[in-house]
């Protein structure tokens, strides 16, 4: 399965986290304010029926290279200013050419006209030591996916050790298995992904019924990942029952994010003519 060859890509990473804290030598925690995630995702840009989560991507195993020639302090400004709700960073090396050190670049303030937008640290997370990674960032949210960690009690515990640094865990789901794993972990944010892990083929349709069959608990905040590129995409999802969509490629491929963003989110906003989905 493409996760499990995503882990063994994170072992090198895992293997020198820890032999750093064999020698007492990971980063300090980030002191600085980390804006709220969640309640970015009920924040929408004017006329829109739900927030989006603008992902700054340069590669992806689907796709390949997406776009490499820009920064991710260009890209978080261009989105902040289009009205994406928060911002999330892929920090994946070996399949997403990412950084950890993007999430630093992307929370500097100067950057915003504005209070900043939150970040999620997008990257396949399985061991305490990775959140403590990324407890030394600004991050205001990490991703932890069911099938990396199908366990509902270390699926807990790392939620609540990412919580004890003020960060905010969204749980990936792929079916309604799954979503059963996320609740008895307790999580209140879940992130639907459309993409088959197998094929790389996206199944818009199984992850709206997925939410309409099993519609969202109180106090649970629904995002909708993967193959999110046009308005009628995000009103369906919407119409659905989802809060927010996370949309990347569609936005990073054209190279320029900040207008594609503003274009997607204009359009999303218009009540004239049908859903065509």
């Amino acid at each position: 399965m493409l996760l499990e060859r995503f882990r063994k890509a994170k072992e090198a990473e895992v293997e020198a986290l820890r032999a750093l804290e064999a020698q007492d030598a990971l980063p300090a925690a980030y002191e600085g304010q980390r804006p709220d995630f969640a309640a970015a995702l009920t924040l929408r840009a004017p006329g829109c029926p739900l927030a989006v989560v603008a992902e700054y991507k340069r590669a992806s195993p689907s796709r390949g290279v997406i776009c490499e020639n820009l920064d991710v302090e260009d890209v978080a400004r261009q989105y902040a200013a289009a009205g994406a709700s928060a911002v999330s960073v892929l920090t994946e090396e070996a399949f997403f050419r990412g950084r950890l050190e993007y999430l630093a670049r992307a929370a500097n303030p100067a950057l915003y006209n504005g209070p900043r937008v939150p970040l999620l640290r997008k990257d396949f997370i399985f061991d305490p030591l990775q959140v403590r990674a990324t407890a030394a960032t600004p991050a205001s949210a990490l991703l932890l996916i069911v099938r990396l960690t199908p366990d509902a009690a270390t699926l807990r515990a790392l939620r609540e050790q990412a919580e004890g640094y003020g960060i905010q865990a969204v749980v990936e789901i792929f079916d309604a298995e799954d979503l059963r794993l996320a609740r008895e972990s307790g999580a209140r944010i879940i992130q639907v992904n459309a993409r088959d892990l197998e094929s790389l083929a996206v199944d818009r349709d199984a992850c709206l019924k997925l939410i309409r069959a099993c519609p969202p608990a109180s106090g649970e905040l629904w995002i909708a990942a993967s193959g999110m590129s046009s308005a009628d995409h995000l009103r369906a999802a919407a119409s659905a029952g989802y809060h927010a969509a996370l949309v990347g490629s569609a936005l990073m491929e054209g190279g320029a994010p900040g207008e594609a963003l503003a274009a997607l989110l204009g359009a999303t906003a218009k009540t004239d003519g049908d859903c065509t989905c």
